[in-house]
């Protein structure tokens, strides 16, 4: 019998087979979006995390990657480097941003993404790291198999969001980006978030 009830988007849809070199993501938010959505942990439902006060807008579909957590095993790695002394990760699953050249006009969806690179970010000092990918079969960013191959406005767009996106006008920067990486980090990170989640899981369980 085929299941009656909604998956839940962090722990009941399959990262993909093809993980780390393709998964699944859960899209929360598009750049349309005049407020923030995100998953509400308990229940599954996406709901509103906050209104979008300000112009800084989201330049690509942005959600997470299911059954992944960033814990100890990412934090290792933004550790060893970065050099920095990063106590955690931020405890929530790997955030990933994806490109496209077309208009996907609202979040509460899934679909097959192409990991190319991230961004290793620090938020109050936790890791936090951002995932780049594309969107399988996209017409225009396919093309692109590793972060350093993109247009450098691209990059500076990501980054300028993700640097600005927690803040308000006046208040002292709390994010910051220590390392740009490509494709195969890309995969080592997806990797450790996969172990996080299942040591999460298994903790859990006890």
């Amino acid at each position: 019998m085929n299941n009656q009830f909604k998956a839940h988007p962090w722990h009941g849809i399959p990262i993909g087979e093809n993980a780390p070199k393709q998964v699944t993501a859960f899209i929360e938010i598009v750049p349309t979006d005049t407020v923030k959505y995100e998953v509400d942990k308990e229940t599954g439902y996406l709901k509103i995390d906050r209104p979008q006060k300000y112009s800084n807008i989201v330049p690509a579909l942005y959600g997470f990657i299911p059954m992944t957590y960033c814990d100890e095993q990412v934090a290792s790695l933004a550790r060893e480097k970065s050099g920095r002394e990063i106590e955690k990760g931020d405890g929530d699953p790997i955030d990933i941003c994806v490109l496209s050249e077309h208009a996907i006009t609202h979040g509460n969806i899934i679909l097959q993404a192409i990991p190319i690179g991230g961004f290793r970010l620090l938020d109050k000092g936790e890791a936090d790291d951002k995932i780049i990918a594309v969107l399988k079969g996209d017409g225009m960013y396919m093309g692109y198999e590793d972060m350093h191959q993109l247009p450098d406005s691209v990059v500076q767009r990501l980054k300028h969001y993700f640097l600005t996106y927690k803040n308000l006008p006046g208040e002292p920067m709390t994010c910051e980006i220590v390392n740009v990486y490509g494709r195969d980090e890309a995969h080592e990170v997806i990797r450790r978030s996969i172990e996080d989640y299942w040591l999460l899981v298994r903790n859990q369980s006890k």
